[in-house]
């Protein structure tokens, strides 16, 4: 098999050139879009890149009749020469099937370049491949334009990604629920939150606030959310059991909304959904978020958000959005899982560093558009 590389300003272009020289039974390995030439890595120009094989033509046999008697030391010959060549071709075709394997994560679909580009550019926000490939092909296959500009085919998917979030109703908040559970791992930010949460729903929406925590493991914790309390002037309960829940509950039924706050723990740790449950009902009149760090690695996001597959989740909540700069993730759980995001927190500032997640607000920060308007 023959393999090529070939550049071109344009895919057209490209396969013109591949399509010359290989012929028109060629087959397309792979195709992306490069940056080449520059200066002090200014001035550069993209290009598509195509990689192209053929089968070379069998060769034809020789007219010449081969001797009937060889001796065996030339037969002895002729095999180790075989076998030497057929080495040479599993070789070759090693190689090939190992350099192919190493390209499985470039795009199947041989897209425009504009569309190349922005694969490219939502894998580095750590948008997962697949999930990557998805968004971009449906933009693709609801235009279908080959020779769109970038910026065209950036607007479109900003377009598109807006429409994601919108279906899953990310920002829109309502407390159609009376208690509000806050459920993740330990360092996250929970504790903060709920008192973000609580103070805006009493400074900003003038309701009657209330806060239980069931956060015993971390005495810190207790203190730092009484100390919240205190300053908001709303009282707050401790559970150490049902029990105790079940009583801080009765006592907050005439409040607006009440806060709950849950013990975070190890995420892997597979008792750690059943054992909440012993603490905290998750079934009735409550609506549950799931609170998540950007810092988190993406693999570990989504382990996490299976382990509390069994919650019926409400939405999710980001925080430290402030300590990373790719926020791919957020599009990968959202898509896979069908779930909406509610808020976003930035900073140690209660109540001011937290604010809704619209659709418009987690586009922007998915492809960093100049013209956002917030």
């Amino acid at each position: 098999m023959k393999v090529k590389k070939y550049t071109a300003p344009t895919m057209p272009e490209a396969m013109k050139k591949v399509r010359a020289e290989l012929g028109q039974d060629v087959v397309i390995l792979n195709s992306k879009t490069i940056q080449t030439g520059g200066f002090l890595g200014l001035f550069k120009k993209k290009q598509i890149e195509v990689v192209a094989a053929v089968e070379p033509e069998p060769v034809k046999k020789s007219s010449i009749q081969p001797k009937k008697e060889v001796s065996f030391s030339s037969r002895e010959k002729k095999s180790a020469s075989n076998e030497q060549n057929q080495t040479v071709v599993l070789e070759e075709l090693r190689s090939l099937r190992q350099w192919i394997e190493s390209q499985s994560q470039e795009s199947d679909t041989v897209y425009p370049a504009a569309f190349e580009s922005l694969i490219n550019d939502l894998t580095e926000q750590d948008v997962s491949l697949d999930i990557a490939k998805e968004v971009v092909d449906e933009v693709y296959q609801s235009i279908h334009e080959e020779n769109i500009t970038y910026h065209e085919a950036k607007s479109n998917l900003k377009n598109h990604l807006s429409s994601i979030f919108e279906t899953y109703q990310s920002g829109e908040v309502k407390h159609d629920k009376k208690f509000i559970h806050l459920v993740g791992p330990t360092g996250v930010g929970k504790t903060t939150t709920i008192a973000k949460l609580a103070a805006n729903s009493l400074l900003n929406e003038h309701k009657k606030v209330a806060m239980i925590t069931t956060d015993t493991y971390r005495i810190a914790a207790i203190e730092q959310l009484k100390t919240y309390a205190k300053i908001l002037n709303i009282p707050i309960e401790i559970a150490y059991t049902i029990d105790d829940y079940k009583q801080a509950r009765d006592q907050f039924k005439d409040y607006d909304v009440v806060y709950v706050d849950t013990a975070g723990r190890n995420f892997r740790d597979s008792k750690y959904v059943e054992q909440l449950g012993e603490i905290v009902d998750l079934k009735h009149d409550i609506d549950t978020y799931l609170v998540l760090s950007l810092t988190t690695k993406p693999d570990d996001l989504m382990e996490i958000y299976d382990q509390f597959h069994k919650v019926p989740l409400k939405k999710l909540i980001f925080t430290k959005i402030d300590e990373t700069a790719t926020y791919g993730v957020v599009l990968n759980l959202v898509k896979k899982n069908h779930i909406g995001v509610a808020y976003m927190t930035n900073g140690q500032d209660v109540p001011d560093d937290i604010k809704l997640a619209k659709p418009s607000y987690l586009t922007e920060l998915l492809l960093r558009f100049d013209d956002y308007d917030s």
